[in-house]
């Protein structure tokens, strides 16, 4: 029986599915940068990409697909219209990129928020008329989070479809930076991923959607610290423990994690504390974090994740498969 237990010497991966890895078209780009939108955060140099980039460095790490989002997606500032028409030219560009490249890429859709109606009609045509694999949004719009309820809506729509959704932290409302002089997501992205998955476990979403499959980046940033504090509001009020689900821990539990920037000893036991090794994903962050980076954060999961056989496959492609199986080769 073959053994995929083992990564190739060099690839930490053998036949893994990349649920984090951000592409940057040349027209996204330059449009955004007409807007005078930056397209990384400052203080982060804007990496490169293109689409052999992305190939080569799968093909370095063992990554067989990678399903890949435009990162932030639809600016916010834009009327439902351009916003509208913003929205498809993305998912049109990324459903041409997932066909000319059979296999080895899926999309997560970009959605015009915070026009609702405006969203699930691009939901539906991207879903159900470009194939794409689920939606890439950020960790709020304008101080709106992805756990209010004011998205209900799409989590509905997004568990009848059985589409995953991709929550990529980003700056807080009004863009506070109170450490101007360094880079935001150092500090901020982890309790944006916070903020996210405390709304969701308080408006019980998983339990009234329990289709609904939620990927949190970066090994759930603070949540595997914060989980026990999350779970325990109810003591100190009665409203809030009314407000949480039988097993507030298990409902976190339920959240889906990638290793990216997880590949450290400390960020890792807290990681494997908290999430079952059937909710942890293979995550790159290509490009905005450097390739060798990527790298060494793959070897470092592996060497001090302490997976078993068993659990190393589930983390490099079965899990993924699950979530994704037009890439698994068993369609749904």
């Amino acid at each position: 029986m073959r053994d995929d237990t083992q990564a190739p010497t060099g690839k930490p991966w053998r036949r893994a599915i990349d649920v984090h890895h951000h592409i940057l078209p040349d027209f996204y780009h330059d449009e955004l940068t007409a807007m005078g939108i930056p397209v990384v955060l400052p203080g982060i140099d804007k990496p490169t990409w293109d689409v052999d980039a992305s190939l080569t460095m799968m093909d370095r790490h063992g990554i067989r697909s990678a399903v890949v989002s435009v990162w932030p997606g639809v600016p916010g500032h834009l009327e439902a219209k351009p916003a509208a028409e913003f929205a498809r030219r993305v998912n049109e560009y990324l459903a041409g990129l997932v066909a000319d490249h059979p296999g080895r890429f899926g999309a997560f859709a970009v959605l015009p928020f915070p026009y609702m109606d405006v969203a699930l009609e691009e939901f539906t045509y991207a879903a159900d008329v470009l194939g794409l694999d689920g939606v890439g949004l950020v960790s709020n719009y304008g101080g709106q989070y992805v756990g209010d309820p004011a998205m209900d809506p799409l989590f509905e729509e997004a568990a009848r479809r059985k589409k995953p959704l991709f929550v990529h932290p980003t700056l807080p409302p009004a863009g506070a930076r109170p450490l101007p002089d360094l880079p935001a997501p150092w500090y901020e992205f982890p309790f944006e991923t916070v903020r996210v998955a405390a709304q969701l476990l308080y408006n019980q979403t998983l339990e009234r959607y329990p289709d609904l499959a939620v990927i949190l980046p970066h090994g759930g940033g603070g949540v595997p610290s914060y989980a026990g504090r999350l779970a325990s509001g109810g003591l100190i009020s009665p409203a809030l423990a009314e407000r949480l689900p039988e097993d507030p821990m298990r409902s976190l539990q339920r959240l889906y994690v990638d290793i990216a920037m997880t590949g450290d000893a400390h960020a890792l036991a807290a990681l494997r504390s908290f999430a079952p090794a059937s909710r942890i994903l293979v995550g790159s962050d290509f490009p905005l974090m450097p390739e060798a980076y990527t790298l060494g954060t793959g070897h470092g999961v592996l060497a001090h994740g302490k997976f078993d056989a068993e659990e190393r496959l589930l983390l490099d492609h079965r899990n993924a498969e699950g979530l994704f199986p037009r890439l698994s080769g068993k369609e749904a």
